[in-house]
């Protein structure tokens, strides 16, 4: 007998019996669909989990600072020798360039300024990073575009909600907090003085003098242009919407030019109180090749006596914990398909029961018994796939409905995600379960003898 010709006489008997093969697929459907959409609740709260921890920072990334220290590096220093500290300097920067599996090394230099637009002005931080770090630390580009500071010019680049920040310079009111109002400022084209100076700023305003009892002047304003904005609106929070974000090198230039032999803010002196001839950086970013290669990096960089942060613990853990979670939501499921498992089994031998004569039949006529078997298999793996199918289909409309009640409530996560592979799996799963579930009533038909199954009624 030809496969054709199993597949025909098997489909043709589940629809001599209609109704009771609708139940059992029934049953094979609530399984499924049990098992598929419990499961996808723990990868949906795994996918939330992951992208929210990659919203603060990439999960491939390490932060260096300081040993001892998770903030800014510290405004003096109690010897006279910077190498006998553990600074961030160019040269640690080389170092973790050459370990394995390091993609992009950044020092990150930080540096507080005062920004002047007409009648608003603001105290904001400014970030400088190399040029790659844009794109490697996946800072969202709305409009221009990042600094490169190839020309050597300073550029700065916005943060989304960086004019929230600014205030009334006359009466110190802020339009964001007080009416909701953002400044009347368009970043991209109005002028914006800046000032970097501020020590000589505070001293210039409570009439501090300076050596030899001058008084103290108010320092330069610099002009700057705007090479574009994060990506969002007003309110529309990310990590980089604060700040203001700029090329290192030309930051680096900028500063010596306007302080020359003068200690610049926030970076370390020697005891008499000179600065540096190396500006010393806040942090260190690097971006590891995979997730799977951060611990070693990290460690790595932890054996040369420096503090190195990542995601990849939270990551571990929690995804360990939501593997526990998914192991008993689908344990949840699956008794649903194993009930349906036993339907396929009563059904199948109640198709033998009744079959009975047309099995002896075929044997008289010399039917290969392995035929037989094939049939009866057949029937119930159709019972399993259609089942899976149906199920299948069940499962991602419940999936959408559990993600549109959730977020209409105002949470835009995704609670439920049913990912190819699980979709796959489910499918062939079902049918594996319908024909394991008709092989022992397979075996039962195999072994009927021929002429007591001709002579029953």
């Amino acid at each position: 007998m030809k496969f054709l010709d199993l597949l025909r006489l098997s489909s043709s008997s589940l629809l001599k019996r209609k109704v009771r093969t609708i139940l059992t697929v029934l049953g094979v459907t609530i399984g499924v669909a049990s098992i598929v959409v419990m499961v996808s609740l723990g990868l949906g709260l795994n996918k939330s989990s992951m992208e929210q921890m990659e919203s603060y920072g990439s999960l491939t990334a390490i932060t260096v600072y300081e040993p001892g220290s998770y903030y800014s590096i510290g405004a003096s220093d109690s010897s006279d020798t910077a190498e006998e500290e553990k600074r961030l300097d160019d040269a640690l920067v080389e170092s973790i360039r050459q370990l394995p599996h390091v993609e992009m090394v950044s020092p990150i230099l930080n540096v507080s300024i005062l920004a002047r637009c007409g009648i608003y002005e603001s105290h904001i931080y400014v970030q400088g990073m190399s040029a790659e770090a844009f794109e490697a630390m996946k800072i969202p580009l709305g409009e221009g575009h990042y600094p490169d500071g190839k020309d050597g010019t300073l550029e700065f680049f916005y943060g989304n909600m960086a004019l929230q920040s600014f205030y009334v310079s006359s009466t110190g009111s802020y339009p964001y907090y007080e009416k909701g109002e953002l400044p009347d400022i368009d970043l991209m084209k109005d002028p914006v003085f800046y000032i970097f100076d501020m020590d000589a700023y505070y001293q210039s305003r409570s009439g501090g003098s300076g050596s030899g009892g001058s008084t103290v002047a108010p320092p330069k304003k610099y002009l700057i242009d705007t090479s574009g904005m994060v990506a969002g609106g007003d309110e529309e929070w990310n990590s980089y919407s604060y700040d203001i974000y700029c090329e290192i090198e030309s930051l680096k230039a900028e500063l010596k030019r306007i302080f020359k032999n003068k200690a610049i803010p926030g970076q370390p002196t020697t005891k008499s109180g000179k600065p540096y001839k190396e500006i010393f950086y806040n942090r260190i970013y690097v971006d590891v090749d995979s997730i799977e290669n951060v611990a070693q990096v990290q460690n790595a960089i932890s054996a040369m006596g420096y503090q190195a942060s990542s995601n990849a613990e939270w990551v571990e853990s929690t995804q360990t914990q939501y593997q526990y979670v998914q192991l008993v939501l689908g344990g949840i499921g699956a008794v649903s398909l194993l009930v349906a498992a036993i339907g396929i089994t009563n059904t199948m031998m109640m198709s033998i029961y009744e079959r009975t004569k047309e099995i002896g039949i075929m044997k008289v006529l010399g039917c290969d018994l392995r035929n037989i078997q094939m049939m009866f298999l057949l029937e119930a793996g159709y019972i399993g796939l259609i089942g899976g199918v149906v199920g299948l289909a069940f499962s991602y409309g419940i999936s959408g409905l559990i993600n549109r009640v959730v977020q209409s409530m105002g949470n835009m996560m995704t609670l439920s995600y049913i990912p190819p592979w699980l979709a796959l799996v489910s499918l062939v799963f079902a049918i594996l379960v319908g024909m394991v579930s008709g092989f022992f009533p397979s075996l039962r038909a195999m072994r009927l003898s021929p002429l007591a199954a001709i002579r029953n009624e």
